[in-house]
């Protein structure tokens, strides 16, 4: 037993000490990010910040929220991810619901059907004359129409009702219940764990989209909050470049002369744009762990 316990304490002391490293690890350079928006650009551009501002300010955030164009495009995003998750949701839990019957009449051949455009594509050229073809373009339904439905993701949701007992639906039906009664009052509240899963990949994925934008938007008021912070990221490395170059032919004042600088307004970014991820999460932990580990599973 004294083996066992000696072990075991150092076992839990190395797992302890990875962990804590693992987690410095990944927290520092966010923490570094946020005290980069956090402190004042010029001040940031002498180097030497870490996790704390040496030069608190908020004037870095009040550059973002003063732009209209970006609180619009706040408001875009959000619709987007509500709208598109919830699209998603229902359209991927009911073709698990119905691809989880195993007397489905041609349910093999549809999954593999399905399956193919797992492996091929037809490319970025074919899918913007379809979306063209469709009326997508520059129209808000491109956001939320494409990723209706995930092959992947309804395979999950599939995977997890295969484990929930066959007999609570059999009772069901013995009841009189009908399809849609044992899918909404039995099925769908114990299968909350995936529903939240798959709604947080889902969500996390239309959040940090910005490649839809980029390749079938042209309209400004359709621009959403990524997007517009890609192009200000480009923005602001030509602008560092300029300052660069000022600085290297003698202009030495022009630090003295700037308060928010692109590296610090780039940070600032960061932390706006991840924020609402971060306040969702720990809401959805405990049924993302579960969503996951039973979903992924089958017995």
């Amino acid at each position: 037993m004294n083996y066992r316990s000696k072990a075991y304490t150092i076992f839990t002391c190395f797992n302890i000490m990875a962990m804590a490293l693992l987690a410095a690890a990944t927290t520092f350079p966010y923490l570094n990010t946020l005290a980069v928006a956090l402190n004042d650009g010029a001040d940031t551009m002498l180097g030497g910040i870490t996790i704390f501002p040496r030069e608190p300010t908020l004037d870095n955030f009040r550059s973002i929220v003063q732009e209209p164009a970006m609180i619009k495009a706040f408001f875009v995003s959000v619709a987007r991810v509500i709208a598109g998750t919830l699209l998603a949701l229902i359209v991927q839990f009911f073709a698990a619901y119905t691809f989880a019957k195993r007397d489905l009449t041609g349910r093999t051949p549809l999954l593999v059907y399905f399956m193919i455009p797992m492996f091929f594509g037809g490319g970025l050229i074919p899918t913007y004359l379809l979306f063209s073809k469709l009326g997508l373009l520059n129209h808000f339904l491109v956001y939320v129409l494409p990723g209706a439905f995930a092959f992947f993701n309804m395979i999950i949701i599939r995977t997890y009702l295969y484990s929930l007992p066959d007999s609570l639906q059999e009772s069901a039906r013995i009841d009189g219940a009908g399809e849609f009664t044992i899918l909404f009052r039995i099925v769908m509240p114990l299968s909350m764990p995936i529903v939240a899963t798959i709604g947080l990949w889902t969500a996390v994925g239309q959040w940090n989209d910005w490649t839809t934008t980029l390749n079938f938007v042209t309209d400004p008021d359709l621009y959403t909050l990524q997007y517009k912070l890609m192009q200000l990221i480009k923005e602001s490395d030509m602008l560092a470049a300029m300052i660069q170059q000022a600085i290297e032919r003698g202009e030495t004042d022009i630090s003295s002369q700037i308060s928010v600088t692109p590296e610090s307004i780039r940070a600032a970014q960061v932390i706006v744009t991840t924020i609402p991820i971060i306040l969702v999460y720990p809401f959805l932990q405990k049924y993302f762990i579960k969503g996951v580990l039973i979903g992924s599973v089958k017995e």
